[in-house]
C-alpha cells in the first residue's frame, strides 16, 4: 500500500495535522497508544473528536481504537462518553483474543446516520482477493462474519454511560483515571458490560434478507461465544 502512487505519508503529530489541514477525508481512523502514556489522552479528547468531525467528508467515517486490557471501566466509559458526544449515532465493534476474551474495540461514528449495506460490503470482498485472503487470515469467512462483531450503539449504552467523565483538553483527566488502571486484568469483563446491553440493530444493516440473515447469525454466533 506505501508504495501505491495514491498513497501519501505524512510525518507529523495526529492532533497538529488535523487542526491545520484544510483537507476533508472519507474515513479518519485512530489507533492511539493507551491513554496513560504521556500526551496519549489528546487523542481521546472531545475537542480531538470535534476536530476530526469537522474533517469529514459527508458520509465519512471516523473510528477509534478503545483498550479493555490494562484499563477499568471508569476509563472505558469516559473514553466512550467522550466519543458519543460527538458521534452520538457512534456505535461499537467487538474483538476478542485467542481465549475468546474481550481484548479491545473499536468505535465507529459518522456525522450522519450509519447506514451498512452488507450487499455492498459483500460485492467488495469478493472483488478483492487480497482483502478476503487478509480477512480469512483473522478468522472472517465472509463480509457477514467481519459484520458480525457489531456490538452496541451509544443509545444502548445510555445508562451505562452516565456520569461518565468526559475527557476534555483543558483537564485531560483520562491520563490519570487511565493510570490508576494499569496491569488490571479486566478486559473480559468490560466487554462483557457492553455486550450484554446490545442487541442486533434492524435498521443498522441494508441489502438483500439473505446477507442480512447472515450478518445476524454471526452476530448471534459472537455473543454465543463470549458467554
Amino acid at each position: 500500500m506505501v508504495r501505491d502512487r495514491r498513497t501519501h505519508i505524512a510525518f507529523d503529530d495526529a492532533r497538529h495535522f488535523v487542526l491545520t489541514t484544510d483537507e476533508k477525508f472519507d474515513i479518519i481512523t485512530s489507533d492511539p497508544i493507551h491513554p496513560w502514556v504521556k500526551g496519549a489522552a489528546t487523542l481521546y479528547s472531545k475537542e480531538y473528536f470535534e476536530a476530526v468531525r469537522a474533517h469529514l467528508n459527508p458520509g465519512g467515517l471516523v473510528t477509534q481504537w478503545v483498550p479493555l486490557y490494562e484499563s477499568d471501566a471508569e476509563s472505558v466509559r469516559s473514553e466512550l462518553a467522550t466519543f458519543f458526544e460527538v458521534f452520538p449515532n457512534g456505535t461499537v465493534w467487538g474483538n476478542q483474543d485467542t481465549n475468546g476474551q474481550g481484548y479491545d474495540v473499536v468505535l465507529l461514528g459518522s456525522a450522519e446516520p450509519l447506514r451498512i449495506d452488507v450487499d455492498a460490503v459483500a460485492r467488495r470482498v469478493d472483488a478483492s482477493p487480497g482483502v478476503a485472503e487478509s480477512m480469512r487470515e483473522v478468522g472472517f469467512g465472509s463480509g457477514a462474519d467481519l459484520l458480525g462483531i457489531y456490538t452496541a450503539r451509544a443509545d444502548d449504552l445510555r445508562s451505562w454511560l452516565a456520569g461518565a467523565q468526559i475527557n476534555r483538553d483543558i483537564g485531560l483527566r483520562l491520563q490519570y483515571l487511565a493510570g490508576m488502571a494499569v496491569n488490571q486484568g479486566r478486559a473480559a469483563w468490560i466487554y462483557g458490560e457492553i455486550e450484554k446491553r446490545g442487541a442486533f440493530p434492524g435498521d443498522l444493516f441494508t441489502g438483500s434478507p439473505e446477507r442480512v440473515a447472515a450478518v445476524r447469525k454471526a452476530f448471534d454466533g459472537w455473543r454465543s461465544d463470549s458467554f
